[in-house]
């Protein structure tokens, strides 16, 4: 038996997950940390790292280190998206976390958080046509799945944290702020071509935005479990509802939505713009939603690359 550890470092989190991989293949999450580092914050057009920010996610991952050096026989791999990926000052950053913790971390391109997203989906979804879309701090990634297979893999760096901070959407959100977000987010979205061929396919949910929109709508359901989403899904009449009352707040009011973590509360409208603008393209009436995505993938492939090889090395 041995236990992976993902060090996840995301643009509004930072996430460790440990697993323990069976020698048949299987694993199971024996735990799951999340701290809310906003890495992207105030990275702004010149897309900079800022001193805080840095602070908060890697004090994060000594924190995490602390705990996964207790467990044995221990494999450790560290993946950052899109706000690493962005950043002028990428190197700087890694430097430090290899110095405070030793681990090298491995930044995804966008095409292939895409592909990971993918691989976490199929593996746990049954869905075999459908679109998947990942709703992060500081892009978005979109897949088109026929038959199982993904025919496009894409990235568009927007998401949760750089849409709210562009368009000022923290607390009351104007009419105004609201149609500018709008109108720039389906000019980056339609640039996609072939979202625009798409019409009525499901959408399968990942990202905190997503996660935010099951657990509101399971509150209101009085569903034992709120967090319970994996396989949860919600019509786009039950979508449009809670986007619009998310609107009608301030940010006070909506840190006390049932369902929402307070924390989030000022990003929430933003993450979910991606979502709503992919549905006025696509037409889109239901979606799913999914707790495996890009950890998941990089533990499947793990799995058949090392695992799977080295025990089949051993029969022979």
């Amino acid at each position: 038996m041995e236990n992976l550890v993902i060090l996840d470092i995301g643009s509004n989190s930072v996430r460790m997950a440990i697993n323990q991989i069976q020698s048949d293949g299987s694993y199971r999450e024996i735990k799951r940390i999340k701290s809310d580092s906003r890495l992207s914050e105030g990275m702004g057009n010149n897309k900079i790292l800022q001193p805080e920010a840095m602070k908060r996610t890697i004090d994060a991952l000594v924190g995490f280190h602390k705990i996964y050096e207790n467990y044995k026989s221990i494999k450790v791999i560290g993946i950052a998206t899109a706000a690493v990926r962005q950043a002028k000052n990428q190197s700087e950053f890694l430097d430090q976390i290899k110095q405070k913790i030793g681990i090298e971390i491995r930044v995804l391109t966008g095409n292939q958080e895409a592909y990971y997203d993918y691989v976490g989906v199929m593996n746990r979804l049954g869905l075999k046509n459908c679109v998947i879309l990942d709703i992060g701090g500081a892009s978005c990634e979109i897949v088109r799945v026929e038959k199982g297979k993904p025919i496009h893999l894409d990235s568009v760096p927007i998401g949760a944290v750089n849409i709210t901070e562009k368009y000022r959407l923290t607390d009351r959100i104007s009419g105004a702020n609201l149609f500018n977000a709008q109108i720039n987010l389906k000019k980056t979205i339609a640039s996609i071509r072939w979202i625009n061929k798409i019409h009525h396919q499901p959408l399968v949910l990942l990202g905190g935005a997503s996660r935010s929109l099951a657990r509101i709508n399971r509150k209101r359901q009085h569903m034992n479990r709120i967090d319970a989403i994996h396989g949860y899904h919600l019509t786009v009449e039950q979508v449009n509802r809670t986007f619009t009352s998310l609107l009608k707040g301030n940010l006070r009011q909506r840190k006390q939505v049932p369902g929402l973590e307070p924390d989030r509360a000022d990003i929430i409208v933003g993450g979910l713009l991606p979502l709503m603008t992919i549905i006025d393209i696509t037409d889109a009436r239901k979606m799913y939603f999914s707790e495996s995505g890009v950890r998941e993938g990089i533990i499947v492939e793990y799995i058949k690359k090392y695992h799977l090889d080295s025990n089949s090395n051993k029969k022979k």
